[in-house]
């Protein structure tokens, strides 16, 4: 895209007897020692075969988990053969932690699943998955745990992965749309970003998550094409209001298509009543704007980049940055 501790394995056999493995990958009943923690844990892949990630289920409270991200790495922050629990908050790594400090993954990180606020159990389409291990980039699945406040009961935070071996038509990716930037005291403020597809792919989106802290008001992912006499087709991806669970809920329209030239954009509608600035930032009391958007494309060719970033308000807007024109303002605010 370019800008504008277990590990329980159960085997279930279908009908005709295709094996699907279930795969529990949660924390080993640890505390989190400090608030704004951010704890991971890693498990190895298959090295000799390739897997598809077809199903999600959480196990997590939002009373302990603010939420959890399912990375897949080249390599992990640590050596999973260690099978350590490490703190991950590069932004807000504690003192008071008792776990070694490292990145969620020290190499070829993407962002596959997230979860926050109680949301339910995911499950993709038929014949799509997110191809892991054998020959691809992703050797190993990290579980990332933020906990908002210090905890003093042991924590089994965690998500079971569904997987198969039965190689899938369609493979899945999740594509991060995602803003730093600011708002002033008792303001109300767009958080926007916007990024051109570059790559000769079809991509069908079919499932968006939104995520922001206590802020926001609005989130919405958008479809942008530009027409001949330059005047811009806006098509809603998803929107919804970032205070009910935030799941991965089916795209708007299911038959939409992106492809090379077309604009992805998203908007974060925050209101800051308080008498403080807010700023993203990795802690609680600040803000997150995320827009993640999962798609599938026939074959195994998926975006080399599935990030889209800005520096977000005051330094960038769709209209006097992005240069994008006939903005839906008000569906874009109001959910």
């Amino acid at each position: 895209m370019k800008f504008v501790t277990s590990v329980l394995c159960l085997y279930l056999a279908g009908v005709y007897g295709t094996p699907y493995e279930k795969t529990e990958l949660r924390m080993p009943g640890i505390q989190s020692p400090a608030d704004d923690t951010y704890l991971c844990r890693a498990i190895p892949l298959d090295s000799a075969k390739e897997h598809f990630l077809v199903g999600f289920e959480p196990h997590a409270s939002m009373h302990t988990a603010h939420h959890m991200l399912l990375y897949g790495c080249a390599e992990p922050g640590i050596p999973a053969e260690l099978d350590q629990i490490w703190d991950c908050g590069e932004m807000s790594h504690s003192d008071q932690s008792e776990f070694r400090a490292a990145p969620t993954c020290a190499s070829g990180p993407q962002i596959i699943y997230a979860w926050a606020r109680d949301a339910p159990s995911l499950a993709l389409p038929q014949d799509v998955g997110f191809k892991v291990g054998g020959d691809t980039n992703v050797k190993y699945l990290v579980l990332q745990v933020h906990y908002m406040h210090k905890t003093t009961q042991p924590d089994f935070s965690g998500i079971t992965l569904e997987s198969t071996d039965q190689k899938m038509a369609k493979t899945a990716a999740t594509m991060l749309l995602v803003t730093a930037g600011g708002m002033e005291p008792h303001t109300k403020e767009h958080f926007e970003t916007a990024c051109v597809v570059d790559e000769d792919l079809e991509m069908h989106p079919f499932a968006f998550r939104t995520h922001t802290h206590k802020h926001g008001k609005a989130v919405s992912g958008w479809k942008v094409t530009e027409s001949k006499d330059g005047t811009d087709k806006w098509e809603l991806l998803g929107k919804m209001d970032p205070m009910k669970p935030q799941m991965f809920y089916p795209v708007e329209d299911k038959d939409v298509v992106l492809r090379k030239g077309d604009i992805i954009a998203s908007r974060c509608t925050m209101e800051n009543e308080e008498d403080r600035d807010v700023v993203v930032g990795a802690t609680g009391k600040d803000e997150m704007c995320n827009f993640y958007l999962m798609y599938w494309v026939n074959g195994d060719r998926v975006l080399a980049d599935n990030t889209c970033f800005s520096p977000g308000p005051p330094q960038y807007y769709w209209g006097s940055d992005a240069g994008l024109n006939h903005i839906p303002e008000k569906q874009a605010d109001q959910v």
